[in-house]
């Protein structure tokens, strides 16, 4: 849901609309788990454009990887699934965030666009067929945290740094793991 906040045009010279999305009740509390994790939020929220329609996802961050691949760039959408149907509730994320990655692709980004869920959302919704279809062909990536310690506790795919260099190790064999 957002709101158009209209200027007085005594303020300036035109008059200008901003559409400015309501957070979701969780962002802060994803914002400070990746914090935690290492990441480092460079916007929020980040902004999507896509001709004259201007968007936002919740936020952007990054972190070094290893010093040979350098920095992993992504952008969150947080969602709380508080509505009084889950399956209303997946539908809506699910079009949100098909919708931010083909924009994400249309303005060239490289940030890899996950969708941020609780502990408990993830264990109503995403451990069903219903969302396990989504996981299982890749339409969708997770980021799970637990509300209450404020931490990540999955990333689907996984999305820790040895799974990483395991993966560029194949591709760039200078990469050594212990």
């Amino acid at each position: 849901m957002s709101k158009t906040v209209t200027i007085d045009e005594s303020l300036c010279n035109s008059h200008l609309y901003f559409d400015v999305p309501a957070r979701d009740i969780y962002h802060d509390t994803v914002k400070f788990a990746l914090q935690k994790d290492g990441w480092i939020i460079t916007h929020d929220p980040f902004p999507l454009q896509i001709g004259k329609k201007r968007l936002s996802a919740d936020l952007g961050a990054e972190r070094l990887i290893s010093a040979e691949k350098g920095t992993q760039r992504i952008v969150v959408e947080v969602k709380s699934f508080v509505g009084q149907s889950d399956v209303k509730d997946l539908e809506q994320a699910l079009g949100q965030y098909v919708l931010y990655r083909q924009i994400l692709n249309e303005m060239g980004s490289e940030r890899h666009l996950y969708l941020a869920v609780s502990q408990a959302t993830f264990n109503s919704v995403f451990t069903i067929e219903l969302g396990q279809v989504l996981l299982k062909n890749q339409i969708i990536k997770l980021i799970v945290f637990d509300d209450e310690s404020e931490a990540i506790v999955q990333w689907i795919p996984d999305y820790n740094t040895k799974t990483l260099l395991r993966a560029y190790s194949r591709i760039m064999p200078i990469i050594e793991l212990r």
